[in-house]
């Protein structure tokens, strides 16, 4: 491993950020951490934002110079953190993503069936601690929050944690979706530790009523925008369908990694699957589609043609489930003009619902310090925010299908 040459990197959203130390230097550097630049942080919402270019690598650098900063304010307050915590902590921070496949959420539990992409960075960060020999112990205990200083896991995994004081700015600075421009500099100033749990104090108040509202905002307007959904969901028809034929056509064309989770149902047991995985990004699975337009088969390549060229299912959203009657008629209907049975036509029609509930009131709340040095919930402390509505659970219905365009 290099010694670290004092880096500063130039990044859009937060300019100029310091890469503090030899061993965050180092895992900057590590493939596992470079293959990111190649994974898109929303998906396929550029079909939508043509912006959202930005990468889990651009997220994951941004969330750790967040992290710095809110161990810079913590200790101006008298909060004792050690060096080796601050690492520690960083290093935690700029992990957490390290697991996502293809396309981040898009594909999750399509490429490894039954892990999330968290089961999955512990993994790599445990075979990333096994190479660095130990470096990464306080790092691994402060992310699955086994560490005695609670308050440390709450920044990276938590209400107010450093990974959505970065995705709602970034997301929102690379869509141009204005709403999710929250104050995350005044968020953290705002930031101490209190009975080692994690409380902003009072004066920060409307920082987060913002921070609350325009997550809400972002949701609905970006990372659940309908035709970023219908598009989503037609990669995993996508999918769905290559796994079928992989597992029959020796020829078909892929990745060794992409065919490899395509013919198998792999859970990653043992550190050959694991690095296959790692080999994994959005790469593999665009170049691939590119190829299965030529496909013999009718449901992948159009399927596929429809991806590449922006052919999109059309989408419904309703705050009613949709009548079976409905969904039957439509599918017979994209039966019939594809010529294709009743069965493969499901292929073509998606049906979901997507339940939000933006405030966790009693998992974890944000607790508000008061100058008298007692602590509440936001909930009993603002005036502005009914946080009724907001941990209510909101659900949409979406249904989306092959569109049938006039001959």
């Amino acid at each position: 491993m290099s010694n670290n040459k004092k880096k500063i990197i130039n990044d859009p959203v937060f300019g100029f950020i310091n890469i503090p130390g030899t061993l965050l230097y180092n895992l900057l550097q590590h493939p596992y951490v470079q293959r990111l630049t190649r994974i898109k942080q929303l998906g396929l919402s550029s079909y939508v934002y043509p912006g959202a270019q930005h990468t889990r690598f651009q997220h994951s650098l941004g969330a750790m110079y967040l992290m710095t900063e809110a161990i810079k304010t913590l200790k101006s307050k008298g909060i004792s953190i050690s060096q080796h915590e601050t690492e520690a902590a960083c290093a935690a921070i700029l992990l957490h993503d390290v697991g996502h496949g293809p396309f981040s959420h898009a594909l999750e539990g399509m490429i490894i069936p039954h892990l999330t992409h968290e089961e999955i960075t512990l993994r790599i960060m445990q075979k990333i601690n096994k190479e660095y020999e130990g470096k990464l112990d306080l790092a691994l205990e402060i992310f699955q929050n086994t560490y005695h200083k609670t308050f440390l896991h709450q920044l990276v995994s938590g209400q107010l944690d450093m990974d959505r004081l970065d995705y709602l700015r970034r997301d929102s600075f690379f869509t141009g979706v204005t709403e999710g421009n929250i104050g995350s500099a005044r968020i953290i100033k705002m930031l101490n530790i209190k009975n080692d749990t994690l409380v902003v104090e009072a004066k920060g108040i409307y920082s987060i009523e913002n921070f609350l509202m325009n997550r809400r905002l972002m949701y609905w307007q970006v990372y659940f925008h309908k035709t970023a959904f219908a598009i989503e969901k037609m990669l995993i028809k996508t999918i769905e369908r290559a796994k079928i034929i992989a597992k029959q056509d020796s020829t078909l064309f892929g990745t060794p990694s992409l065919l490899f989770f395509l013919r198998q149902e792999d859970n990653l047991t043992n550190d050959s699957a694991l690095d296959l995985f790692l080999s994994l990004d959005d790469t593999d699975i665009m170049c691939s589609i590119k190829q299965w337009i030529n496909h013999p088969d009718t449901i992948l390549s159009t399927l596929s043609y429809g991806i590449i060229h922006r052919k999109l299912f059309k989408i419904e959203v309703s705050n009613e489930p949709f009548s079976k009657a409905k969904i039957e008629a439509k599918t017979t209907e994209i039966a019939q003009h594809l010529g294709i049975n009743h069965m493969d036509a499901t292929y073509f029609v998606s049906v979901n619902d997507v339940s939000i509930n933006m405030y966790h009131n009693n998992e974890d709340s944000i607790t508000i310090l008061h100058k008298d040095g007692s602590i509440k919930p936001i909930s009993q402390t603002s005036d502005m925010l009914d946080i009724r509505i907001l941990s209510r659970e909101v659900t949409k219905y979406y249904f989306s299908y092959y569109k049938i365009t006039p001959e």
